[in-house]
């Protein structure tokens, strides 16, 4: 039980253990059940996705190709014409899913005509680490109440699964839970279990709780400390469970809420306007084939047992090195032995919260990028379906993309002059430095336009989409804001782009050489960094982008590149301002509000009211009884 504290025994109900059969990368189970043989309206489906995507990207680098090979192709121009191709297929496959949703919505959607099956017994697992125990029994309270008010097809209960490791935390968190088992009149179980020793961290978390629990639950509802879900949410992922018994996992799409920072607004504005779309393109040509993001997420505890023990990689010196991003690759596995993993992107009442500042964003998302990497040692794992390797793939590529994108520049900036008149980079009548070798010329100015257009695509259709339906534009306040907030979130994001692919740089270059992040807890909430700390956390992009800046004033680079030099210039502004909070500010576009943040959903705002009340509860000595309302 990894060292579980006894006096926390009388917190758990009886032990029913559940053996987890032990997985091997280089072995593959031979599965007991398939979901089914492709569709051709599954084939027709990924066709549309990947097809155009390839095509549109060969067409580019041909053209490439063709543009330089009128004087000459050097080495330096096949390099661009290489990182051009890597870079502009995930681009396109964007673009691709994106038009293939909007494909979707105009055929419309077959009706689910499933029967339910029998009731089920569902757990609800919340993994927490060194969180604010009031915060999460709060959301955890919230989310009962939610169940305890609709109907009720199968039983649910809550469990708690810490790994804290700071004493003060812990206390607060076993308080926090008598609280909440002191309420009377609930129907709805909380469950509370803390280990000792967090081996395998949240892996491991998960897996002890299978182990010595997971005989008596039909399922499991995977939530994040920072997870809420309406009652008509929670019944839905479990209807839909119930409904297909080939599904071993499905995945539904939170989006993000409570965000009062730039920052974070910019986030849930995108994920509200553009997100969706995206993930209904996601679901069109993943099919069965779908993924898991760690939460939010029904999972069949059987299948799981089954097939899903992660195995260890071999680290440096042999060592056994635990997965980091384990989402993905449960998946996988699940897919291997057969189970249907499936996507459902319009399952409402899913939510989460998002970092509020750039810092707080890049320090998770180095976590993710060193456990996002590991997964290309994976990618020749037995068995995996073709698509499972895929998002393995693309996982891995969501950050390596970002150094591919700054080699491109560096080398199209000191070898591919990109004005009509060339560059001298030479004194003539200095002897001491070489002379470069002559390249070829390009418009560089219509070849940024295609770039900036194919990225922004996807935004502009989702945004034109929602513009185009008036009943949906007032729930953003109306159209006028609807179009100023959306040119806003436009500015920002290719503000903070240059600065991210820096970051994501530095990310993977910390994961190659193997330097480890520390595994600690989300910041969560509003934190406004001093100029001081924000200097020292932007000093790379700052130094570059006022050398970039230099060498345009000196004509050595080309001012296309003028975005991208003045948003890493001013990196350590941009930083700064992303945790402003954003009802202080006054233009109404720079609020960036979503129907989320103009009308909180139910959930939320009983959150927070649950987080006050448990705040103020846990400041006194013993738990109070509370009536039900």
């Amino acid at each position: 039980m990894d060292g579980m504290n006894s006096d926390y025994a009388s917190m758990m109900p009886p032990r029913t253990p559940l053996a987890m059969r032990k997985q091997s990368f280089g072995t593959c189970p031979t599965p007991e059940r398939h979901p089914g043989r492709w569709t051709m309206r599954d084939i027709a489906w990924r066709v549309g996705a990947f097809g155009p995507a390839l095509l549109i990207t060969l067409s580019l680098v041909v053209g490439i190709v063709n543009w330089f090979g009128l004087t000459g192709f050097t080495f330096q121009e096949g390099l661009v014409t290489l990182l051009i191709g890597l870079t502009f297929v995930w681009v396109s496959l964007s673009v691709s899913a994106v038009l293939l949703a909007v494909l979707r919505l105009i055929l419309g959607k077959r009706a689910e005509r499933r029967a339910r099956g029998a009731a089920q017994r569902i757990a609800l697992l919340v993994p927490v680490y060194n969180e604010n125990p009031s915060d999460v029994m709060g959301n955890v309270a919230a989310m009962r109440r939610e169940l305890e008010q609709g109907r009720r097809s199968d039983d649910y209960a809550f469990f708690i699964l810490s790994d804290t490791q700071d004493p003060q935390i812990a206390e607060d968190e076993a308080r926090a839970i008598r609280h909440l088992r002191a309420e009377i009149g609930r129907e709805i179980p909380v469950f509370y279990r803390r280990r000792e020793v967090n081996t395998d961290k949240k892996v491991g978390n998960i897996n002890g709780w299978i182990t010595e629990y997971g005989a008596a639950w039909d399922a499991m509802i995977v939530l994040d400390a920072d997870s809420l879900m309406t009652g008509a949410g929670i019944r839905q992922l479990s209807d839909a469970l119930s409904r297909d018994p080939s599904a071993g996992l499905i995945q539904s799409f939170p989006v993000l809420i409570s965000a009062e920072t730039l920052f974070g607004r910019m986030q849930q504005f995108a994920t509200s306007v553009y997100g969706w779309l995206l993930a209904e393109g996601l679901a069109l040509w993943s099919q069965s084939e779908g993924n898991y993001w760690g939460h939010n997420a029904i999972i069949r505890t059987r299948a799981f047992a089954d097939s899903a023990q992660l195995p260890h990689l071999k680290g440096r010196g042999g060592q056994d090195q635990l997965i980091l991003s384990h989402d993905f690759v449960e998946a996988g596995m699940l897919r291997r032995a057969g189970w249907a993993v499936r996507f459902l992107p319009r399952l409402g009442g899913s939510f989460e919260e998002t970092p509020s500042s750039l810092i707080d964003y890049v320090i998770r998302d180095r976590r993710w990028c060193q456990g996002n990497l590991q997964h290309l040692r994976i990618l020749g794992a037995r068995g995996f379906h073709p698509i499972s390797r895929f998002h393995l793939l693309q996982g891995a590529f969501a950050y390596l993309l970002s150094p591919a994108w700054f080699v491109l520049l560096v080398v199209w900036s000191a070898f591919l002059p990109l004005t009509k008149d060339p560059v001298s980079y030479f004194s003539p009548s200095n002897p001491f430095h070489p002379v470069w070798p002559q390249v070829s010329q390009i418009d560089g100015v219509w070849f940024l336009v295609f770039i900036y257009t194919m990225l922004l695509l996807p935004k502009i259709v989702a945004a034109g989409l929602l513009a185009a339906s008036r009943g949906v534009v007032k729930l953003y306040g109306g159209t006028g804001r609807f179009v100023a907030t959306t040119a806003v979130e436009i500015g920002l994001a290719i503000l903070y782009a240059p600065i991210l692919m820096v970051q994501q740089t530095q990310a993977v270059m910390r994961a190659l050489l193997g330097k480890p992040n520390a595994w600690t807890p989300q910041s969560r909430g509003t934190t406004h960094y001093d100029w001081s700390t924000v200097l020292r956390f932007h000093w790379l992009e700052t130094v570059l982008g006022a050398g970039m800046v230099y060498g345009m004033a000196a004509g050595l680079l080309s001012l296309w590149l003028l975005p991208v030099a003045t948003s890493l210039a001013l990196a350590p502004v941009l930083s700064w301002a992303s945790s402003l909070k954003v009802d202080e500010l006054g233009v109404a576009a720079l609020r960036l509000e979503t129907p989320l943040s103009l009308r909180e959903p139910r959930v939320q705002t009983r959150a927070r009211a649950e987080r006050a009340r448990l705040k103020s509860a846990l400041a006194e000595e013993e738990p109070v009884l509370i009536a039900a309302e």
